[in-house]
């Protein structure tokens, strides 16, 4: 479904030109949810800007379904750490979803029923009359992602979505947007620098060597049951292997 092919990606002119991504190829399944894992600064964000259309490659090719990837789409979503930055503040919660089924032209009949449908799925449909303001950080995310849904893109993909959250509140976040995972089927990329989010959510995990030159070091198949807990004895035994491959490309900058 989607395919990285040879891309590399170059800020700057020679002689300050910095490489970031380094002739990486990759290929998602469709319904895959995978995860780009790596310490900061080693090109995940970059990546993803480069599916979602952001950014130019200076070399190879992105492409989705044999398209190749030229700019933003609405095939695509982008989420971000900081949901407020992405709602809009002045619309209610039901306008902020109504907004994108606007520019579709959809008729208002069909709209409310999408919105009421996605607003129930993620747990909402009671908060439709406030503002993102009012909003707790989870729920402001839930609203991100209702938004999303609502447009029917193919994939998601999401820049470590969780990371500004409290741990209780990350943790049922995790929850809820794998439910969202199996209910619709969406094919997910996913951000993160946190191992056991990663292991917790993905079905492989690509792992990202630290920049300049990022490649990826390794993909690891997940392989657990689902629904998964920290405390699964395998859990544990994949979470020491992943750790001692990102301390490595740690090591290697000292």
């Amino acid at each position: 479904m989607l395919l990285v092919d040879a891309v590399s990606k170059v800020y700057g002119q020679a002689p300050a030109a910095y490489h970031a991504l380094d002739n990486i190829s990759l290929e998602v399944k469709r319904g895959e949810f995978l995860c780009l894992l790596g310490p900061s600064g080693c090109g995940k964000t970059t990546l993803l800007n480069i599916l979602a259309g952001f950014e130019s490659v200076s070399s190879g090719t992105a492409s989705l379904n044999g398209r190749r990837i030229t700019g933003p789409g609405s095939d695509r979503v982008m989420f971000f750490q900081d949901a407020g930055s992405a709602l809009f503040p002045w619309l209610s919660v039901e306008e902020n979803v109504r907004f994108g089924l606007k520019l579709r032209g959809l008729p208002r009949a069909e709209a409310d029923r999408t919105i009421s449908r996605y607003l129930a799925m993620v747990g909402l449909d009671e908060h439709r009359t406030k503002f993102p303001a009012q909003l707790s950080g989870g729920m402001r995310q839930r609203l991100q992602i209702a938004r999303a849904l609502a447009i029917e893109p193919e994939i998601l993909l999401m820049d470590e979505p969780f990371a500004a959250l409290d741990a209780l509140t990350r943790r049922r976040m995790h929850t809820f947007l794998h439910d969202i995972w199996t209910k619709t089927g969406k094919t997910i990329v996913f951000v993160t620098h946190d191992i056991g989010e990663s292991i917790l959510l993905a079905d492989r995990i690509a792992i990202m060597s630290v920049g300049p030159r990022s490649r990826f070091r390794d993909i690891i198949e997940v392989g657990l049951p689902r629904p998964r807990e920290p405390a699964m004895p395998r859990f544990g035994e994949l979470y020491g292997k992943i750790e001692g491959l990102l301390a490595h490309e740690v090591d290697a900058l000292q």
